[in-house]
């Protein structure tokens, strides 16, 4: 089965991967790739999350702990599972499972062992 086969399965069963936008802008998606706290911050005060009815404190908390997971929320909310949706699930993870490295080492060098 070639590519154009698998992708035109994939689109008749509602999977897409095009970069598609519908409710969240370009910049959000592409700016909380690297600064999700701040991209969240920016687009509730320009009121690009009004449509998606955060409200409470559940979504503040999430803004502040765990900002990458209310980003993959929305991207999912808009878009459902997309090509984006995808790209900020992979950089999700890449982020976790580097950042624990990096911290480990930091400790191992301050305690001098090379």
């Amino acid at each position: 089965m070639g590519l154009a086969a698998m992708l035109w399965q994939g689109v008749e069963h509602g999977f897409s991967l095009t970069l598609i936008s519908h409710r969240l802008p370009f910049w959000f998606l592409v700016f909380a790739l690297f600064l999700p706290r701040v991209s969240l911050i920016v687009a509730w005060l320009s009121g690009v999350l009004v449509p998606f009815h955060l409200e409470g404190w559940i979504p503040v908390v999430f803004a502040v702990l765990l900002p990458r997971l209310l980003v993959l929320y929305l991207i999912y909310q808009d878009q459902g599972i997309s090509l984006w949706f995808l790209i900020h699930f992979g950089v999700a993870i890449l982020t976790l499972v580097g950042g624990g490295s990096t911290y480990q080492r930091r400790r191992q060098w301050q305690r001098g062992e090379r």
